[in-house]
């Protein structure tokens, strides 16, 4: 039997264990997750790969932080390190195109750098160990512009890109067919309408990004993903990377 697949992450919050979680889900595959357990529990077994005790071992270095997939012997962090290796395993990305795992993973990780780090950066700019409270002024500064500059700009780019013809026909982002970039792309833009509920409905309603949001209704309709995130496997958002707060969630006016 082959190895079974174990996540390694927090509890309470989806987080960027939540784009692993979705190819899991989606593929059917088999999976254990930590962030299902206590946060006792879970706390020692993600504090022993992260702690100053942990050296690794002959063929992997120690992790830096979680999220952590264990494969048998082979110990992989970083998300988008994760995805490349389950997606050709998942059916989540082509196997007959050597470069086409190349292309997905720059779709991937512009993705996260965008509509995750910088989201996760507007209620945290000073620093990720002082709270919201300590950083607010500075938070609501990083918030308007985000909502002003950053997020059409990113909005724009994805937009740019199902237009392109690497796109190919229909919602996704690769050559017409879904892979676990399309996952990614899903997981970014929920996220950032639990954020920014109003800000992203202004944008929905403008019409300029009507094919991300398409795409996001396709990913959402899947039969297993509609499944899973009715489940009470879908852990809601709180304190994660996106938080609400409604003092940031204002739409920009024009400049006249």
């Amino acid at each position: 039997m082959p190895a079974p697949y174990e996540l390694i992450y927090w509890p309470g919050a989806p987080g960027r264990g939540e784009h692993v979680r979705l190819a899991l889900e989606e593929s059917g595959a088999t999976y254990s997750d930590t962030a299902r357990l206590g946060m006792e529990e879970c706390g020692g077994i993600v504090w022993a790969q992260m702690g100053d005790t942990n050296f690794g071992d002959k063929a992997n270095a120690p992790p830096y932080s979680p999220p952590i997939l264990k494969h048998g012997d082979l110990l992989i962090p970083q998300t988008s390190n994760i995805l490349m290796y389950l997606a050709p395993r998942l059916g989540l990305a082509p196997t007959d195109d050597a470069l086409a795992i190349y292309r997905l993973n720059a779709l991937v990780l512009t993705a996260l750098d965008g509509l995750s780090n910088e989201v996760h950066d507007t209620h945290h700019p000073i620093a990720k160990e002082l709270s919201y409270e300590d950083q607010k002024t500075e938070a609501l500064r990083r918030g308007q512009e985000f909502v002003k500059t950053r997020l059409p700009k990113h909005l724009s780019y994805w937009e740019r890109v199902l237009k392109g013809e690497a796109s190919g026909d229909g919602p996704w982002l690769h050559n017409g067919t879904f892979t676990y970039a399309d996952l990614v792309m899903f997981q970014c833009i929920d996220g950032t309408l639990f954020a920014f509920p109003k800000v992203m409905a202004a944008a929905k309603e403008s019409g300029k990004y009507d094919r991300v949001f398409a795409l996001y209704e396709a990913v959402k309709a899947r039969p297993r993903i509609a499944a899973y995130l009715a489940s009470e496997r879908r852990q809601k958002y709180s304190i994660g990377i996106y938080r609400y707060y409604e003092e940031m969630d204002v739409v920009p006016t024009e400049d006249k």
